[in-house]
């Protein structure tokens, strides 16, 4: 079945703004997807029908009660969780790690270890440097490897020791696109004996993520890079979440995943979460697909991986023939499945800023900057001052989009 491209684009209401008559191109998706109507409407709905505090008699409140219970169940769906009860929710990704980090952490003694990646982003990076602070532990480093682009096996096994207790892990970098072999890395550090912590904010609006075939002790994402409003999702394995010591209020019971759900939630962009698992449903159903809403998820992915990948393909043919332009991360044409769509360059002469801006004058939006990928271009020497021009494409983007931003750039260069 071909894919829905029109039929997609229609439903995201954003696609469809001007400024000034000029129609605009999202290529910042990594740092922030746009949303479709059912989403934007779940929130309006919720926000009616259902704004209440939680517990209550009253039907408001059993409304609001439905909508928190409809997005946990939504999001075991997405990441492929055993139980609703595993999925804890908040603000944002980097949040999460903080609040969870202090309850992995808590019975952790001076010396051990914590293994971190120089691929990660900071949220996935600045928590254990903080827990490691002040409980005197020490970290430990694993670089990713210039030529393959991604953390490599034996470099894991190099940095951990019998004094590891966590590994934290990148999925997919949000600046060099690699998709790490995240489920032979986990099974690296749990035959360690070390609990694991993945990234997969980068992964989730590109691949079908199934934390029962990764093997990991906790993964996070965060739905606002998948097209749903800004929360931050965290999966945990129930045995580990029952057992470990959660912060919180003293009113609040030991069941899950409230003793990890601090405050009253936003319940209105939890509606419009369950409303973005629903739109990969519906994706799916698009595409051809029926069974169960997983199964829907799955060939969503499917689809969308096929595109994007299109769109891949074209850019970096394009970045090649641009004289003085240099590509970081997988540019071989044949080894596209080993990247998500997200491409970051520099020129030998023009600042990353400055092609930003220019473009953004086109309509064209992207990022410049490190992308909070500090350990990466720190590794890679670039000044963090500067960074790279990064281009995130989505399942959204078109052939002629790409086109217009490889003609922009030959001009901003040439």
């Amino acid at each position: 079945m071909p894919y829905p491209l029109d039929e997609i684009r229609s439903r995201f209401p954003a696609l469809a703004l001007t400024d000034g008559g000029r129609p605009r191109v999202y290529l910042d998706n990594p740092a922030g997807t746009q949303v479709p109507r059912s989403v934007v409407e779940a929130v309006s709905h919720a926000l009616i029908e259902c704004n209440a505090n939680l517990g209550g008699h009253f039907q408001t409140s059993k409304n609001a009660d439905a909508v928190v219970d409809g997005a946990h169940a939504a999001m075991a769906d997405f990441l492929g969780a055993a139980s609703p009860e595993e999925i804890v929710i908040g603000p944002n990704m980097t949040t999460l790690t903080f609040h969870l980090s202090r309850s992995l952490c808590r019975d952790f003694r001076p010396g051990d270890e914590i293994v971190a990646t120089r691929m990660d982003h900071e949220g996935d990076v600045a928590p254990w440097l903080e827990i490691a602070a002040d409980k005197g532990l020490e970290v430990r480093w694993v670089e990713f490897d210039r030529e393959t682009w991604r953390i490599e096996p034996e470099a894991l096994k190099t940095a951990l020791s019998e004094r590891t207790r966590l590994v934290a892990l990148n999925h997919a970098s949000n600046l060099l696109g690699t998709v790490n072999e995240i489920a032979e890395l986990t099974a690296i550090a749990k035959a360690a004996g070390a609990l694991v912590v993945v990234d997969s904010v980068q992964a989730a609006p590109h691949r079908l993520i199934d934390v029962q075939a990764i093997g990991c002790d906790l993964l996070l994402c965060s739905s606002y890079k998948f097209f749903g409003p800004h929360l931050g999702i965290a999966w945990g394995r129930r045995a580990l979440l029952e057992e470990l010591h959660a912060y919180k209020c003293r009113c609040v019971g030991e069941e899950l995943p409230v003793k990890f759900e601090t405050g009253t939630p936003q319940i209105e962009l939890l509606a419009g979460l369950t409303a973005t698992v629903d739109y990969f449903a519906w994706c799916g159903e698009a595409c051809g697909a029926s069974g169960t809403r997983r199964e829907k998820i799955a060939a969503a992915y499917q689809a969308m991986e096929d595109h994007e990948a299109g769109l891949t393909r074209q850019l970096l043919a394009g970045l090649k023939e641009i004289p003085e332009i240099e590509v970081f991360g997988v540019s071989n044409p044949n080894e596209i499945a080993r990247r998500v769509p997200t491409i970051s360059l520099r020129h030998k002469t023009r600042k990353t800023h400055e092609i930003a801006a220019t473009l953004a004058e086109q309509g064209i939006f992207l990022w410049s900057g490190h992308n909070y990928a500090l350990e990466v271009v720190r590794q890679l020497g670039i000044p963090e001052d500067e960074g790279v021009v990064r281009i995130g494409m989505a399942h959204y983007n078109t052939e002629a989009e790409i086109a217009q931003t490889l003609e922009a750039l030959r001009a901003v260069v040439g």
